[in-house]
């Protein structure tokens, strides 16, 4: 099944819509899930731990209040990580037991007001994780119509192949930018060709925005010349640099601005040309290609 035809190109991450970030009411949430909708961004990242576990729940009454059909959307989350706070943890930590997965994803619907995820990630890889518990927790809720795909986040190749020989892994969310380009260089991105694995970038922008050093300074210097010829802003160009990679990379834009999130989806109708994308590599790694 291709991911086209499944998810929006530009993914509207949700971290920052509740208490780590923007505090939108329930109006406002219901009011930026549908201006999403009609710039045609339809898909929706979540994870439990968003607002110390409290985003799910502020998105599930928006998105109750908003009207829209749970067909016209698709809604992804994470499980997995057992923080300190909001929780009564000892310390953080990672739990990916038969049935805490199980619980994880149905507190999680519960939370959402919806019967299904379209796509169930594990959040981060543990040392602890065993396939054999991943695989019996994953089948369950796929039988029982839960979740319809299943994926991972910030998992190696071989944390992959690992889950694989008991449980198909359809998906690997990772940190991905022109200024932390590792994921093409680690094997990742080789993975999910090789594997047709559709690969998300949480972090799209990298630090370009929020960090003053030296590749900063390089990238900008670049950016005098692109913004101009592309007619373009940075923010769009940072995104055209990874969208031209040929894993056909899905960027969790993270924004709750609406104009942002349109320039987010513009930016996909931007086409690098090679020797441009070069020179953004170049002024990122702060040297030519070997």
């Amino acid at each position: 099944m291709e991911h086209k035809e499944i998810y929006s190109k530009i993914i509207a991450g949700t971290m920052t819509w509740g208490s780590w970030g923007k505090q939108l009411s329930t109006s406002e949430m219901a009011d930026l899930i549908t201006t999403c909708l009609g710039h045609g961004i339809t898909t929706f990242d979540h994870a439990d731990i968003y607002g110390d576990y409290g985003n799910e729940t502020e998105f599930g009454k928006a998105f109750a209040q908003s009207g829209v059909d749970r067909t016209s959307i698709q809604l992804i989350s994470k499980c997995g990580i057992q923080m300190a706070r909001g929780r009564d943890n000892a310390v953080k930590h990672y739990q990916y037991d038969k049935e805490y997965i199980i619980w994880s994803a149905e507190r999680t619907l519960k939370e959402l007001q919806t019967d299904y995820l379209d796509l169930f990630l594990l959040h981060r890889p543990s040392p602890l994780m065993h396939p054999d518990e991943v695989a019996a927790a994953i089948e369950t809720l796929v039988s029982q119509g839960k979740i319809k795909q299943f994926g991972v986040s910030n998992f190696t190749p071989s944390q992959i192949a690992l889950l694989e020989t008991r449980v198909p892994v359809t998906a690997n969310q990772v940190q991905f930018s022109l200024s932390h380009d590792a994921p093409m260089l680690d094997g990742t991105f080789d993975d999910c060709l090789a594997h047709k694995r559709m690969a998300m970038s949480w972090s799209p922008l990298g630090g370009y925005f929020g960090e003053e050093n030296a590749q900063t300074e390089r990238i900008k210097k670049v950016m005098q010349t692109l913004t101009v010829k592309y007619d373009a802003d940075e923010s769009q160009l940072l995104l055209a640099f990874i969208l031209k990679h040929p894993v056909g990379v899905y960027p969790v834009v993270g924004t709750a601005n609406k104009e942002r999130l349109k320039a987010s989806l513009d930016a996909t109708k931007i086409n690098l040309a090679l020797q441009d994308w070069f020179l953004l590599l170049e002024a990122s790694q702060g040297l030519p290609v070997a």
